[in-house]
């Protein structure tokens, strides 16, 4: 055996997680899942009227029960993952409304409350598991860490957007100007990875929690009548139609698998 060899270190072996790497493709459908979350959450809280707390309670159902087939996964599977995606953008929706309108902390004491969770999900996962990198998630663990972490931030870009839009008790900024406003957030994320050395971890969850409130605005551009701003169209029409977009997404447009980077056993 040459000394060459000798002193080569132990290659990392590669395998494969359970979430999609984020290619532009990941955030074109994560722009619309969270549109839908929108609309499909308001569609079953106003439209139906069963009101935030029981909307909240179906769609935390849903939730748990897509996370844990998620979790329990060998492998990557596009259309189980994006399915955990809609089911938190949706909760996200009806929970985010349930804090800030029916317990009545208002949209900025609702944001502040759920950016503290954010961190604090954020820094437990760190200190727990030495990364909060999509890279790293490995176990179910870091998995239950991930899925929390994007619970929270689904939850926030509701608060969020809706303090950014509302005229009584927010910036005023409307819909439109409010979509405007995170869309430049979101070009400004992507100038930095490409333009930076910023980091990919931190830019990532920024870029995340961003499209969020993004797809809020976009939604309740959609469905809310005009004379608040929006378009007035059928929440079970806009619903219907950003969900079909989302199967044809996931069926022909490619994803794969982050790669994760582990020590071999």
């Amino acid at each position: 055996m040459s000394a060459d060899r000798l002193l080569t270190p132990i290659s990392i072996r590669e395998r494969w997680g359970k979430v999609p790497q984020a290619t532009l493709v990941f955030w074109l459908i994560k722009i619309v899942a969270t549109t839908l979350g929108e609309t499909g959450g308001d569609a079953v809280t106003m439209s139906l009227n069963l009101g935030y707390l029981v909307g909240t309670a179906i769609f935390a159902v849903l939730f748990v029960v897509a996370v844990t087939a998620q979790i329990r996964a060998t492998a990557f599977h596009a259309a189980l993952f994006w399915t955990v995606i809609v089911a938190t953008t949706t909760v996200g929706t009806t929970l985010a409304d349930f804090v800030t309108r029916s317990i009545g902390i208002g949209y900025i004491g609702g944001s502040v409350l759920l950016i503290a969770l954010l961190l604090a999900t954020l820094a437990l996962w760190y200190r727990t598991c030495g990364s909060v990198a999509i890279s790293s998630i490995a176990t179910h663990r870091e998995e239950g860490f991930y899925w929390a972490t994007i619970l929270f931030s689904q939850t926030l870009g509701t608060a969020l957007g809706d303090w950014t839009a509302d005229a009584e008790t927010g910036l005023g900024l409307g819909y439109e100007k409010g979509a405007l406003v995170f869309a430049i957030g979101l070009g400004l994320v992507a100038a930095a990875y490409y333009l930076t050395k910023l980091s990919r971890t931190a830019l990532f969850w920024a870029a995340f929690v961003l499209t969020r409130p993004l797809g809020a605005m976009l939604g309740d551009l959609l469905d809310k009548p005009r004379d608040a701003g929006g378009f007035e169209l059928s929440r079970y029409t806009a619903s219907a139609v950003l969900a079909g977009i989302i199967v044809l997404a996931v069926a022909l447009l490619p994803q794969r698998p982050e790669p994760l980077r582990v020590q071999p056993d």
